[in-house]
């Protein structure tokens, strides 16, 4: 864990005031001349490669930057746009080919809100020191786990003795009989249906009975018996005392009630066993219904529920958030609720044997089986019925939200045969395939008939050394400092840093922060030694609800941009983020927070950034780009004149972010209040479709009970004068 002295501590010692003294005499005594500070993307950016690029990475961002997906984290962005960014600080413009290795060997980049560490691990393969700072501790213990050296063989041979571990431990519990020859095997997964009840009793509520389609049969199960068939009837067979019914039927035909979720029993007790799913070695795949075996062996799992210690039951209680309210809603007070016996059992022993790991295989394993809890709890969905299968698993946060599904999935998490979301499958995609890339990396090159071809960068690696301090940061290349705290308050030299690059919180949409603690519940256990796993949410850059007024978001991103603008070399550092949103209470604290921090823009770029048939966007009026923007303290007069626009065009994705970027050069220019820049954002986004006297309305009251606040008349008339020539808009 990283620890310093808050920022108001340390400002005031006496070699501290003549260092920066002196360093202020330098600047001003040998200050670049203006021709000077300029930088290639203060005028240009190759946004048409770009574009192309992200458009391919979009849909398999996890392949083309495998290094940077070892735990789950939310929002990433394209590497390739992020290396792209980094490129054009490139001295020389050989060197600042894309394809070229390093070229920012002696700079130092920050990123203030580094989530899933795009920056960091694009900045470091190009030579850079870099700086990492998160809130939230994930972010801290995922890139400490990814950008540190360490040898391939030492984390298969960790991993190999900790897998061996586990499944002498926990198979027993996981395995079935083979329906053909008996043979017990390791069970792939195993299908639940969701109980629910009406005035006649109890049901059972599955998605739907059909549960795979292959190429010369369906496999189903029988509502009544719940059997297992592949279409050939199987007369005879009893009815089950609890019939099956599918998520389409809402209402008992009998009762004429609805069907109610078991809201008084605990989440994981509600679902009961409908079919095992395992491969035999020499049957093959296989459906059947839970046999007396089966069922013992869940049972056996569930007398030793209550004898597992994770520490105080508190530590789990689910506290009312954003996206973790859903859970409340569902009767779920305890994230430990949300798993089976069975995988508590594989959390508790994962967490006993873990200690017996040290340094960075310690670090890796614990994170490997925090992220295979998306794959392992009984919020996963089932979707192995469609006949083009990525994987049956719909995993925990499929939506970016808690979803809660009628036929839930408990995986094999020490399954020997590799399959989504187990362990043996999670090492080789998260760990191995990450390592290998890290030390050779690869890029695409898309040619004239559009098909891409792999480019080794040679010399380039995406790996460095971690350091705790500046002093250390700047004693050698590709080296790591991250730092678990409020980007608000940072334990760096002012004028020290060369770019900030960043990619900011999604405003209002989703609250990453919330769904991470059901993560953070259990690495706390896992790695409790690896940072401080306190998070304090109030701190989080992300706004709670669309405002009018000022919000925490505004708030606290204006803090991370005045501290930007502290640690930024005043005449050639640059501030570079994306940023996309409809909301124009969005852009309006976007631009509230910058200007307070005294930013301006010097351009503004649009990549495409979003897979256009994303499950989080689709049927949605998404917007599909990111605006690239480039913000300086000092850097004399933007790269392009920012113009008023008369509106901004919302029916086109790209056409809107290039607007904004047009809006936000121009408000950063111009001397508005921010109750004015409110007003402009909205009319202009949301147009006609925006009322505007209740917008004035809005602002007026806001603003009313200021000093010296003119009445309502003057006000409207005070607008109109400052806004018609630059809007061509008039308040009635």
């Amino acid at each position: 864990m990283t620890e310093y002295l808050a920022n108001e501590e340390t400002e005031f010692s006496s070699e501290r005031v003549v260092r920066e003294a002196r360093q202020m005499a330098f600047d001003e005594l040998f200050r670049i001349p203006q021709e000077e500070q300029s930088l290639a993307i203060d005028h240009s950016f190759p946004e048409k490669f770009v574009d192309e690029l992200s458009r391919r990475e979009v849909f398999n961002k996890h392949l083309f930057r495998p290094n940077t997906y070892l735990h789950k984290w939310w929002a990433r962005r394209c590497g390739s746009t992020f290396r792209a960014i980094l490129k054009q600080f490139v001295p020389g413009e050989e060197r600042r080919d894309y394809y070229a290795p390093g070229g920012l060997e002696g700079k130092i980049v920050l990123d203030p809100m580094m989530g899933g560490g795009t920056t960091l691990h694009e900045a470091i393969r190009l030579g850079a020191n870099v700086i990492g700072v998160d809130i939230d501790p994930i972010p801290v213990v995922q890139a400490r786990a990814t950008l540190t050296q360490v040898n391939l063989a030492d984390l298969r041979a960790g991993f190999s003795q900790f897998f061996t571990d586990l499944y002498n431990r926990l198979a027993h519990y996981f395995q079935t009989e083979c329906p053909v020859c008996q043979e017990t095997v390791d069970a792939q997964y195993t299908l639940y249906g969701l109980r629910k009840r009406c005035a006649c009793g109890e049901v059972v509520q599955i998605d739907q009975y059909d549960l795979r389609h292959e190429a010369d049969r369906t496999i189903r199960i029988c509502p009544e018996s719940w059997e297992i068939t592949d279409g050939q009837d199987t007369p005879g067979m009893p009815a089950r005392a609890m019939r099956l019914i599918t998520k389409r039927d809402r209402r008992c035909i009998t009762c004429g009630r609805d069907y109610e979720e078991l809201l008084d029993t605990p989440f994981y007790a509600r679902y009961v066993p409908i079919a095992i799913v395992a491969t035999c070695d020499e049957h093959g795949l296989f459906f059947r219904a839970p046999g007396e075996p089966d069922l013992a062996r869940i049972a056996d799992a569930d007398k030793q529920r209550d004898g597992l210690d994770f520490g105080p039951p508190e530590d789990f209680r689910v506290q009312d958030g954003p996206k973790s309210g859903d859970l409340l809603k569902h009767g779920i007070s305890s994230y430990l609720d949300l798993f089976s016996s069975r995988q508590l059992l594989y959390i508790h022993r994962a967490i006993r044997q873990l200690r017996d790991y040290e340094g960075v295989v310690r670090l890796n394993l614990g994170l490997l089986v925090s992220t295979s809890l998306e794959f392992n709890s009984m919020l996963c969905g089932y979707k192995g019925w469609y006949k083009r299968r990525p994987g049956a698993i719909r995993h925990v946060f499929a939506l970016h939200a808690y979803s809660f599904p009628y036929t839930a999935l408990e995986n094999n998490p020490v399954n020997r045969r590799k399959s989504s979301g187990n362990l043996q499958q999670l090492f080789r995609d998260r760990i191995e395939r990450g390592r290998k890339w890290a030390v050779l990396p690869i890029e695409r090159r898309i040619g004239q008939d559009g098909r891409s071809e792999l480019v080794k960068i040679p010399g380039e690696v995406d790996e460095g050394t971690e350091v705790f301090d500046q002093a250390d940061l700047n004693a050698g290349q590709q080296r790591f400092w991250l730092i678990h705290g409020d980007s608000r308050s940072l334990p760096i030299r002012s004028q020290s840093v060369d770019l900030v690059v960043t990619d900011p919180p999604y405003y209002d949409s989703v609250q990453y922060s919330d769904l991470a603690t059901f993560f953070r519940v259990w690495l706390a256990r896992l790695l409790p030694d690896e940072v401080d796993w306190t998070y304090d949410q109030t701190h989080s850059a992300v706004a709670t609800r669309a405002t009018d007024d000022a919000s925490s978001f505004m708030t606290v991103l204006a803090g991370i941009f005045a501290e930007c603008g502290r640690v930024l070399k005043r005449h050639t550092g640059r501030l570079v983020f994306t940023f996309h949103h409809w909301d124009p209470n969005a852009w309006a604290e976007l631009t509230i927070a910058l200007r307070s921090a005294g930013f301006r823009l010097m351009n503004a770029y649009t990549v495409f950034s979003e897979h256009p048939i994303s499950v989080h966007i689709n049927n949605l009026n998404s917007i599909k780009h990111d605006s690239i923007l480039v913000l300086a303290l000092d850097g004399g007069e933007p790269a392009v004149p920012w113009s008023p626009p008369e509106a901004i065009d919302t029916s086109d994705s790209e056409t809107f972010c290039r607007q904004c970027g047009v809006t936000l050069g121009w408000l950063l220019e111009s001397d508005y209040s921010a109750a004015e820049i409110r007003t402009i954002w909205k009319t202009l986004i949301q147009g006609s479709a925006c009322s505007v006297s209740t917008t004035v309305d809005e602002v007026y009251q806001a603003m009313r009970n200021n000093p010296g606040m003119p009445s309502k008349d003057k006000f409207v008339q005070h607008l109109n004068t400052k806004l018609k020539a630059r809007l061509s808009v008039r308040f009635q």
